[in-house]
């Protein structure tokens, strides 16, 4: 692929646009062996070296992250009171990085950061009806008639009943630990689905998402690179 050497360096996270062009005019980026001070000449992803201030800044188009988020952090690029899953990312290059699909802030689990715009759409379509399985402790007694409900559809509110869902009880008791495979992404679904079977979510994880499994060796907080 061939794009702008300032653009090359920005998607890099080296500066805005326009810090980069500064960077370049005064000298401090080499291309392959040779100083470079025209922001528009055209960079071979593949083929060429690129050096700012002597370190080389290799390129990646694409960047895939899979992390085990922690409760107390948001699903966002940003945000103005809390921390966000990108700042758990120390390692990233890119700066285009996105949280595909969103947890709650007191949800953990398994949550794919990139920048791959195509992958997200696929994951998330409605109408893709990527499967995504949870795990959780329910305040109250879950039954087989509950499980019945979550096949059949239930109704939390919207305009229409929730898809057919899979809930496996795990053990029940007066607190019951479930998992639960939904094929949607409504706001707080699962927890407005067992409020309306007339219990509570006191913990949620997820542990799937399609054909990706949480790394059970990842640590809440902690993520790995995928390629």
């Amino acid at each position: 692929m061939k794009l702008r050497l300032d653009k090359y360096l920005a998607d890099m996270g080296i500066g805005t646009r326009t810090e980069v062009k500064k960077a370049i005019t005064k000298g401090q980026v080499r291309v392959n062996e040779e100083t470079v001070k025209r922001p528009e000449i055209k960079i071979d992803t593949e083929k060429d070296h690129v050096f700012y201030q002597g370190q080389m800044v290799a390129y990646a188009e694409y960047e895939y992250y899979m992390l085990n988020k922690p409760a107390g952090v948001v699903s966002a690029t940003e945000d103005k009171n809390d921390s966000t899953v990108l700042d758990l990312i120390d390692e990233k290059q890119r700066k285009d990085l996105f949280p595909v699909g969103r947890l709650d802030k007191d949800t953990e689990g398994l949550l794919l950061i990139t920048n791959d715009g195509a992958l997200s759409h696929d994951l998330l379509s409605p109408a893709k009806h990527v499967k995504k399985t949870y795990e959780a402790m329910i305040d109250g007694h879950v039954t087989d008639a509950d499980a019945e409900a979550f096949r059949q559809g239930l109704d939390i509110g919207d305009d229409t009943l929730t898809r057919p869902a899979e809930l496996e009880i795990l053990s029940a008791n007066e607190q019951s630990f479930i998992r639960v495979t939904i094929t949607e992404g409504r706001f707080h679904q699962v927890k407005r689905m067992f409020q309306a079977v007339g219990k509570e979510v006191v913990y949620l994880k997820r542990i799937s998402m399609g054909n990706l499994l949480l790394d059970e060796t990842l640590k809440p907080g902690e993520y790995r690179e995928l390629k």
